[in-house]
Protein backbone atom coordinates (compact mmCIF):
# COMPACT_ATOMS: atom_id res chain seq x y z
CA UNK A 1 0.00 0.00 0.00
CA UNK A 2 1.50 2.95 -1.27
CA UNK A 3 0.09 5.70 -3.78
CA UNK A 4 -3.14 3.71 -3.37
CA UNK A 5 -3.58 4.79 0.25
CA UNK A 6 -5.91 7.43 -0.04
CA UNK A 7 -8.62 4.80 -2.00
CA UNK A 8 -8.90 3.48 1.54
CA UNK A 9 -10.78 3.52 4.49
CA UNK A 10 -9.19 4.27 8.05
CA UNK A 11 -9.71 0.86 9.34
CA UNK A 12 -7.73 -1.00 6.23
CA UNK A 13 -4.73 1.82 6.98
CA UNK A 14 -4.75 1.19 10.65
CA UNK A 15 -4.18 -2.63 9.56
CA UNK A 16 -2.14 -2.65 6.20
CA UNK A 17 -0.04 0.51 5.63
CA UNK A 18 3.83 0.21 5.94
CA UNK A 19 4.14 -4.05 5.75
CA UNK A 20 6.52 -5.40 3.11
CA UNK A 21 6.46 -8.45 3.57
CA UNK A 22 10.27 -9.72 3.20
CA UNK A 23 11.22 -12.97 1.81
CA UNK A 24 10.02 -14.97 4.72
CA UNK A 25 6.42 -14.06 3.64
CA UNK A 26 5.16 -13.59 7.19
CA UNK A 27 1.51 -12.41 7.85
CA UNK A 28 2.19 -10.34 10.86
CA UNK A 29 4.68 -7.33 11.10
CA UNK A 30 8.08 -9.13 11.73
CA UNK A 31 10.31 -7.49 15.25
CA UNK A 32 13.50 -7.01 14.32
CA UNK A 33 15.72 -7.08 17.75
CA UNK A 34 18.36 -5.92 16.53
CA UNK A 35 21.25 -3.27 17.66
CA UNK A 36 22.90 -2.76 13.91
CA UNK A 37 22.87 -3.90 10.18
CA UNK A 38 25.42 -5.57 8.44
CA UNK A 39 26.69 -4.22 4.59
CA UNK A 40 27.67 -5.81 1.85
CA UNK A 41 30.65 -3.61 1.74
CA UNK A 42 32.43 -0.68 3.06
CA UNK A 43 31.03 1.50 0.22
CA UNK A 44 27.44 0.67 0.75
CA UNK A 45 28.11 1.11 4.68
CA UNK A 46 29.82 4.85 3.80
CA UNK A 47 27.17 5.29 1.51
CA UNK A 48 24.19 4.83 4.01
CA UNK A 49 25.68 6.64 7.12
CA UNK A 50 26.41 9.29 4.84
CA UNK A 51 22.76 9.46 3.99
CA UNK A 52 23.43 8.74 0.10
CA UNK A 53 21.50 5.63 0.36
CA UNK A 54 19.01 4.93 2.05
CA UNK A 55 18.51 1.86 4.61
CA UNK A 56 18.92 0.31 7.97
CA UNK A 57 22.00 2.06 9.89
CA UNK A 58 21.39 1.70 13.50
CA UNK A 59 18.83 0.91 15.54
CA UNK A 60 18.50 4.07 17.68
CA UNK A 61 17.14 5.87 14.56
CA UNK A 62 16.51 3.51 11.74
CA UNK A 63 14.69 0.04 12.84
CA UNK A 64 12.39 -1.35 10.16
CA UNK A 65 9.47 -2.76 12.62
CA UNK A 66 9.38 1.24 14.18
CA UNK A 67 9.22 2.52 10.96
CA UNK A 68 6.38 0.80 10.05
CA UNK A 69 4.87 2.25 13.15
CA UNK A 70 5.64 5.27 12.05
CA UNK A 71 4.37 4.86 8.19
CA UNK A 72 0.97 3.87 10.02
CA UNK A 73 0.35 6.47 12.67
CA UNK A 74 1.18 9.43 10.08
CA UNK A 75 -0.97 7.93 7.22
CA UNK A 76 -3.82 7.56 9.99
CA UNK A 77 -2.88 11.30 10.98
CA UNK A 78 -3.10 12.95 7.80
CA UNK A 79 0.44 13.87 7.90
CA UNK A 80 3.59 12.90 5.58
CA UNK A 81 5.52 11.50 8.06
CA UNK A 82 6.19 10.09 11.66
CA UNK A 83 8.93 10.26 13.86
CA UNK A 84 8.73 7.78 17.26
CA UNK A 85 9.97 8.15 20.56
CA UNK A 86 10.64 6.42 23.94
CA UNK A 87 7.58 8.25 25.46
CA UNK A 88 5.32 11.18 24.87
CA UNK A 89 7.43 13.28 26.95
CA UNK A 90 10.81 12.11 25.03
CA UNK A 91 8.66 13.13 22.02
CA UNK A 92 7.52 16.68 23.43
CA UNK A 93 11.40 17.14 24.63
CA UNK A 94 12.23 16.33 21.01
CA UNK A 95 10.18 19.23 19.53
CA UNK A 96 11.54 21.62 22.25
CA UNK A 97 14.84 20.61 21.24
CA UNK A 98 14.51 21.02 17.80
CA UNK A 99 12.49 24.38 17.33
CA UNK A 100 13.73 26.21 20.60
CA UNK A 101 16.85 28.04 21.16
CA UNK A 102 18.06 30.42 23.95
CA UNK A 103 16.05 33.58 23.66
CA UNK A 104 12.91 32.26 22.30
CA UNK A 105 9.33 32.56 23.18
CA UNK A 106 6.38 30.15 23.82
CA UNK A 107 2.96 29.82 24.33
CA UNK A 108 1.50 26.67 26.09
CA UNK A 109 -1.98 26.54 27.43
CA UNK A 110 -2.29 26.12 30.87
CA UNK A 111 -5.00 22.55 30.44
CA UNK A 112 -2.07 20.51 29.59
CA UNK A 113 -0.69 17.27 31.54
CA UNK A 114 1.43 18.46 34.90
CA UNK A 115 4.55 16.67 33.49
CA UNK A 116 4.39 18.99 30.28
CA UNK A 117 3.94 22.12 32.19
CA UNK A 118 7.09 21.20 34.80
CA UNK A 119 9.21 20.69 31.42
CA UNK A 120 8.42 24.36 30.45
CA UNK A 121 8.70 25.57 34.03
CA UNK A 122 11.73 23.53 35.70
CA UNK A 123 13.61 22.96 32.34
CA UNK A 124 13.24 25.05 28.87
CA UNK A 125 13.38 27.91 30.84
CA UNK A 126 16.32 27.26 32.30
CA UNK A 127 17.43 27.42 29.13
CA UNK A 128 16.86 30.97 28.16
CA UNK A 129 13.22 30.21 26.77
CA UNK A 130 10.44 32.48 27.50
CA UNK A 131 7.31 30.46 28.60
CA UNK A 132 3.52 32.03 28.57
CA UNK A 133 0.33 29.72 30.03
CA UNK A 134 -2.96 30.80 28.51
CA UNK A 135 -6.49 29.89 29.26
CA UNK A 136 -6.83 27.28 26.25
CA UNK A 137 -10.59 28.75 25.51
CA UNK A 138 -8.95 32.21 25.40
CA UNK A 139 -8.31 33.63 22.15
CA UNK A 140 -7.58 37.09 22.82
CA UNK A 141 -5.01 35.86 25.41
CA UNK A 142 -2.68 33.56 22.40
CA UNK A 143 -3.12 36.77 20.68
CA UNK A 144 -2.19 39.47 22.82
CA UNK A 145 1.19 37.15 24.18
CA UNK A 146 2.41 36.76 21.57
CA UNK A 147 5.46 38.36 19.69
CA UNK A 148 8.34 38.99 17.62
CA UNK A 149 10.22 35.99 19.62
CA UNK A 150 7.29 33.78 20.00
CA UNK A 151 8.24 30.71 18.12
CA UNK A 152 5.43 27.69 19.47
CA UNK A 153 2.24 27.82 20.21
CA UNK A 154 1.37 24.48 22.56
CA UNK A 155 -1.69 22.97 23.31
CA UNK A 156 -3.88 19.41 24.14
CA UNK A 157 -7.50 19.57 23.55
CA UNK A 158 -9.46 17.85 25.08
CA UNK A 159 -7.11 19.00 27.91
CA UNK A 160 -5.89 16.83 31.10
CA UNK A 161 -7.87 16.17 32.64
CA UNK A 162 -10.92 18.84 32.44
CA UNK A 163 -11.87 18.16 29.13
CA UNK A 164 -11.62 21.71 28.09
CA UNK A 165 -12.18 21.64 24.29
CA UNK A 166 -9.44 24.30 22.54
CA UNK A 167 -10.52 25.87 19.21
CA UNK A 168 -7.66 24.08 16.78
CA UNK A 169 -8.31 26.26 13.42
CA UNK A 170 -8.43 29.89 15.51
CA UNK A 171 -5.29 29.23 17.28
CA UNK A 172 -3.34 27.62 14.44
CA UNK A 173 -4.26 31.03 12.38
CA UNK A 174 -3.29 33.10 14.87
CA UNK A 175 0.13 31.36 15.65
CA UNK A 176 0.50 31.21 11.57
CA UNK A 177 0.24 35.37 11.65
CA UNK A 178 2.82 35.38 14.06
CA UNK A 179 4.91 32.73 12.28
CA UNK A 180 4.96 30.50 14.98
CA UNK A 181 4.42 26.89 14.91
CA UNK A 182 0.97 25.11 16.03
CA UNK A 183 1.72 22.22 18.31
CA UNK A 184 -1.05 19.81 19.46
CA UNK A 185 -1.20 16.92 21.90
CA UNK A 186 -3.66 14.47 20.82
CA UNK A 187 -3.42 11.95 22.83
CA UNK A 188 -7.03 11.70 24.42
CA UNK A 189 -8.55 11.75 20.72
CA UNK A 190 -5.69 9.63 18.56
CA UNK A 191 -6.35 9.89 15.08
CA UNK A 192 -9.33 7.79 15.53
CA UNK A 193 -11.21 11.13 16.87
CA UNK A 194 -9.33 13.82 15.18
CA UNK A 195 -7.01 15.12 13.03
CA UNK A 196 -5.67 18.11 14.15
CA UNK A 197 -3.62 18.87 10.78
CA UNK A 198 -6.71 19.12 9.16
CA UNK A 199 -7.61 22.27 11.69
CA UNK A 200 -4.10 23.77 10.67
CA UNK A 201 -1.56 21.92 12.95
CA UNK A 202 1.91 21.82 12.06
CA UNK A 203 3.16 18.68 14.64
CA UNK A 204 0.65 16.42 16.43
CA UNK A 205 1.91 14.52 19.80
CA UNK A 206 1.15 11.56 21.23
CA UNK A 207 1.56 9.64 23.90
CA UNK A 208 1.36 5.95 22.58
CA UNK A 209 1.77 4.63 26.30
CA UNK A 210 -2.18 5.45 26.10
CA UNK A 211 -5.10 4.33 23.85
CA UNK A 212 -2.60 3.64 20.94
CA UNK A 213 -1.11 1.35 23.45
CA UNK A 214 -5.13 0.53 24.71
CA UNK A 215 -3.89 -2.70 26.79
CA UNK A 216 -1.09 -0.82 29.52
CA UNK A 217 1.98 -2.85 28.07
CA UNK A 218 4.65 -0.38 26.75
CA UNK A 219 5.68 3.16 26.94
CA UNK A 220 6.23 5.57 23.72
CA UNK A 221 5.25 8.71 21.69
CA UNK A 222 5.51 9.90 18.36
CA UNK A 223 5.31 13.44 16.53
CA UNK A 224 3.75 13.91 13.43
CA UNK A 225 3.78 15.91 10.16
CA UNK A 226 5.23 17.65 7.48
CA UNK A 227 8.49 15.75 6.22
CA UNK A 228 10.23 18.66 5.83
CA UNK A 229 9.07 19.92 9.70
CA UNK A 230 10.04 16.11 11.07
CA UNK A 231 13.94 16.68 9.76
CA UNK A 232 14.60 18.22 12.79
CA UNK A 233 12.82 16.00 15.17
CA UNK A 234 14.21 13.33 13.47
CA UNK A 235 17.96 14.93 13.91
CA UNK A 236 17.36 15.51 17.70
CA UNK A 237 16.10 11.43 18.40
CA UNK A 238 19.22 10.34 16.04
CA UNK A 239 21.80 12.31 17.92
CA UNK A 240 20.27 12.41 21.83
CA UNK A 241 18.39 8.83 21.66
CA UNK A 242 15.36 8.89 22.92
CA UNK A 243 14.15 6.20 20.82
CA UNK A 244 11.36 4.10 21.14
CA UNK A 245 12.57 -0.03 20.69
CA UNK A 246 11.80 -2.36 18.03
CA UNK A 247 9.63 -4.87 20.42
CA UNK A 248 7.60 -1.70 21.66
CA UNK A 249 6.74 -0.43 18.20
CA UNK A 250 5.25 -3.90 17.30
CA UNK A 251 3.27 -3.36 20.46
CA UNK A 252 1.31 -0.32 18.94
CA UNK A 253 1.71 -1.99 15.09
CA UNK A 254 -1.12 -3.93 17.21
CA UNK A 255 -2.61 -1.73 18.89
CA UNK A 256 -3.55 0.79 15.58
CA UNK A 257 -4.83 -2.35 14.61
CA UNK A 258 -8.06 -2.12 16.57
CA UNK A 259 -7.72 1.77 17.87
CA UNK A 260 -11.06 2.95 15.46
CA UNK A 261 -12.79 0.06 17.13
CA UNK A 262 -12.02 0.45 20.41
CA UNK A 263 -11.63 4.50 20.84
CA UNK A 264 -16.08 3.62 19.44
CA UNK A 265 -16.16 1.42 22.30
CA UNK A 266 -14.54 3.92 24.61
CA UNK A 267 -16.65 6.94 23.93
CA UNK A 268 -20.19 4.62 24.16
CA UNK A 269 -18.74 3.59 27.62
CA UNK A 270 -17.70 7.25 28.55
CA UNK A 271 -21.27 8.85 27.63
CA UNK A 272 -22.97 6.58 29.40
CA UNK A 273 -21.03 7.22 32.97
CA UNK A 274 -20.63 10.90 32.44
CA UNK A 275 -24.28 10.62 32.17
CA UNK A 276 -25.13 8.51 35.14
CA UNK A 277 -22.65 10.65 37.09
CA UNK A 278 -24.40 14.26 35.99
CA UNK A 279 -27.45 12.70 37.59
CA UNK A 280 -25.54 11.73 40.80
CA UNK A 281 -26.08 13.96 44.41
CA UNK A 282 -22.77 13.31 45.44
CA UNK A 283 -21.63 14.63 42.56
CA UNK A 284 -20.93 18.47 41.88
CA UNK A 285 -19.80 18.68 38.55
CA UNK A 286 -18.91 16.56 35.46
CA UNK A 287 -16.24 17.22 32.79
CA UNK A 288 -17.07 15.30 29.41
CA UNK A 289 -17.19 17.33 26.03
CA UNK A 290 -20.09 14.65 25.06
CA UNK A 291 -22.20 16.58 27.27
CA UNK A 292 -24.64 19.09 25.72
CA UNK A 293 -24.16 21.13 28.42
CA UNK A 294 -20.21 21.61 28.78
CA UNK A 295 -19.15 24.76 26.91
CA UNK A 296 -17.02 23.28 24.22
CA UNK A 297 -19.49 20.63 23.15
CA UNK A 298 -20.02 21.84 19.78
CA UNK A 299 -16.56 22.81 19.02
CA UNK A 300 -16.08 19.30 20.15
CA UNK A 301 -18.59 17.70 17.80
CA UNK A 302 -17.23 20.31 14.84
CA UNK A 303 -13.51 18.84 15.45
CA UNK A 304 -13.57 15.40 16.86
CA UNK A 305 -16.05 12.57 15.84
CA UNK A 306 -16.12 11.26 18.76
CA UNK A 307 -15.64 12.41 22.81
CA UNK A 308 -13.17 10.18 24.05
CA UNK A 309 -12.77 7.92 26.96
CA UNK A 310 -12.26 10.35 29.93
CA UNK A 311 -14.49 11.95 32.52
CA UNK A 312 -13.47 14.05 35.26
CA UNK A 313 -15.62 14.81 37.96
CA UNK A 314 -15.89 16.63 41.33
CA UNK A 315 -17.59 15.09 44.41
CA UNK A 316 -19.47 16.85 46.97
CA UNK A 317 -16.54 17.35 49.61
CA UNK A 318 -12.83 17.41 49.09
CA UNK A 319 -9.84 15.56 49.09
CA UNK A 320 -10.90 12.80 52.10
CA UNK A 321 -14.16 12.18 49.57
CA UNK A 322 -12.33 11.77 46.79
CA UNK A 323 -10.03 9.61 48.33
CA UNK A 324 -12.98 7.77 49.52
CA UNK A 325 -14.71 7.29 46.08
CA UNK A 326 -11.02 5.95 44.70
CA UNK A 327 -10.36 3.66 48.08
CA UNK A 328 -13.29 1.77 47.83
CA UNK A 329 -13.53 0.72 43.97
CA UNK A 330 -12.63 -2.99 43.43
CA UNK A 331 -11.39 -3.78 40.36
CA UNK A 332 -10.98 -0.16 39.06
CA UNK A 333 -7.29 -0.26 38.53
CA UNK A 334 -6.39 3.08 40.90
CA UNK A 335 -3.59 4.36 38.37
CA UNK A 336 -2.13 7.07 36.73
CA UNK A 337 -2.11 5.53 33.46
CA UNK A 338 -4.77 6.07 30.92
CA UNK A 339 -6.12 4.98 27.33
CA UNK A 340 -6.37 1.07 29.03
CA UNK A 341 -9.01 -1.37 28.35
CA UNK A 342 -9.05 -1.57 32.11
CA UNK A 343 -10.45 1.23 33.77
CA UNK A 344 -8.71 3.56 35.66
CA UNK A 345 -9.11 6.26 38.49
CA UNK A 346 -6.95 8.62 40.07
CA UNK A 347 -6.60 11.41 41.82
CA UNK A 348 -5.13 14.28 39.77
CA UNK A 349 -4.01 16.87 42.48
CA UNK A 350 -1.92 14.29 44.26
CA UNK A 351 -0.75 12.52 41.33
CA UNK A 352 -0.55 13.50 37.66
CA UNK A 353 -0.34 17.40 38.55
CA UNK A 354 0.86 17.07 42.05
CA UNK A 355 4.43 18.48 41.22
CA UNK A 356 2.35 21.64 40.26
CA UNK A 357 2.36 24.76 43.02
CA UNK A 358 -0.75 25.81 44.55
CA UNK A 359 -1.12 28.42 42.50
CA UNK A 360 -0.74 26.61 38.89
CA UNK A 361 -3.02 24.19 39.94
CA UNK A 362 -5.80 26.53 40.66
CA UNK A 363 -4.65 27.91 37.27
CA UNK A 364 -5.69 24.87 36.15
CA UNK A 365 -8.67 23.99 37.70
CA UNK A 366 -7.35 21.01 39.39
CA UNK A 367 -9.61 21.22 42.64
CA UNK A 368 -8.79 18.08 45.84
CA UNK A 369 -12.39 16.85 44.99
CA UNK A 370 -11.51 16.19 41.39
CA UNK A 371 -11.66 12.50 40.50
CA UNK A 372 -9.88 11.18 37.24
CA UNK A 373 -11.92 8.31 35.16
CA UNK A 374 -10.00 6.86 32.09
CA UNK A 375 -13.41 4.67 31.49
CA UNK A 376 -12.18 1.10 30.04
CA UNK A 377 -14.32 -1.57 28.39
CA UNK A 378 -15.52 -3.39 31.20
CA UNK A 379 -19.57 -4.04 31.14
CA UNK A 380 -20.90 -0.49 31.93
CA UNK A 381 -23.31 -1.97 34.49
CA UNK A 382 -20.06 -2.64 36.62
CA UNK A 383 -18.19 0.57 36.63
CA UNK A 384 -20.87 2.31 38.06
CA UNK A 385 -21.56 -0.18 40.69
CA UNK A 386 -17.81 -0.13 41.77
CA UNK A 387 -18.19 3.60 41.67
CA UNK A 388 -21.16 4.14 43.78
CA UNK A 389 -19.65 1.70 46.41
CA UNK A 390 -17.65 5.15 47.47
CA UNK A 391 -19.85 7.48 46.18
CA UNK A 392 -22.73 6.22 48.46
CA UNK A 393 -19.95 6.45 51.43
CA UNK A 394 -19.75 10.05 51.00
Amino acid sequence: MHEEDDLFGPNTLAIRTGHERTHEGEHSEPIFLTSSFVYKNAQEAANKFQGKESGNVYSRFTNPTVAVFEKRLAVLCGGERAVATGSGMGAILAIMMAYLKAGDHVICSRDVFGSIVGLFERYIRKFGVEVDFVDLTDLAQWKNLAKPNTKMFFMESPSNPLAVIGDIQAIADIAHQHNALLVVDNTFCTPALQQPIKFGADLIVYSATKYIDGQGRALGGAVVGKHDLLEDVFSVVRTLGPSMSPFNAWVFLKGLETLNLRMKAHCEGALQIAQWLNQHEKVSKVYYSGLETHPGHELAKKQQSGFGGIVSFEVKGGKDEAWKVIDSTTFISITGNLGDVKSTITHPATTTHGKLSAQAQKDAGIDESLIRLSVGLEDIHDIIRDLSRGLDLI
